[in-house]
């Protein structure tokens, strides 16, 4: 119970209000017999289940800095989307001091899974039904966001990742 107060966010946390600098982050999903999966990775500092996201980087746009953070932290390639399905306030932890950010999602529609990517020794990575994401996610926030893609991708409102290889990146 101690750790959990250590860990939780008081509702009304002065580093979350106000204005925030800007992040980007993809939420990478594909379409296994007909159900949308996510694909997690956890934190490096605390291991945490989290969609990936990163610092704006010069000379890239904000969904394309998504792209790369997907690249990076998950070891995945695909189509995303041009606009961010949403955005969540999160904390950021630099040294001792605590910085809130505001985090744009764009949705990933994964087509290519690498064995090998940058992160891969500091990261794990895990598909999910939206179930178990919910549950996994460190972030209520990006739960909602998970529903709300599952919501549009079954909709039929955008193309969706091939079915044939989503079998082979969830049953590795």
């Amino acid at each position: 119970m101690f750790l959990t107060r250590l860990i939780r966010r008081p509702a009304a946390d002065p580093v979350l209000e106000g204005e925030a600098p800007r992040q980007s982050g993809a939420i990478p999903y594909t379409i296994v017999d007909g159900q949308v999966v996510f694909l997690l990775v956890t934190s490096r500092r605390t291991g945490r289940w989290i969609f990936p996201k990163g610092a704006p980087i010069e000379g890239l746009n904000p969904r394309e800095v998504a792209q790369r953070e997907a690249l990076e932290e998950a070891g995945v390639e695909g189509d995303i989307d041009q606009e961010p399905i949403g955005s969540y306030r999160t904390v950021k932890v630099k040294g001792v001091r605590r910085v809130g950010i505001e985090v744009d999602m764009y949705p990933l529609a994964v087509h290519t899974q690498l064995e090998e990517w940058a992160e891969k020794g500091q990261r794990h990575r895990h598909w999910a039904l939206l179930v178990e994401a919910k549950r996994l996610l460190s972030d209520p926030l990006l739960a909602e966001l998970a529903s709300r893609l599952q919501a549009r991708v079954t909709a039929g409102g955008e193309a969706a990742a091939p079915d044939q290889p989503a079998r082979a990146f969830v049953t590795r």
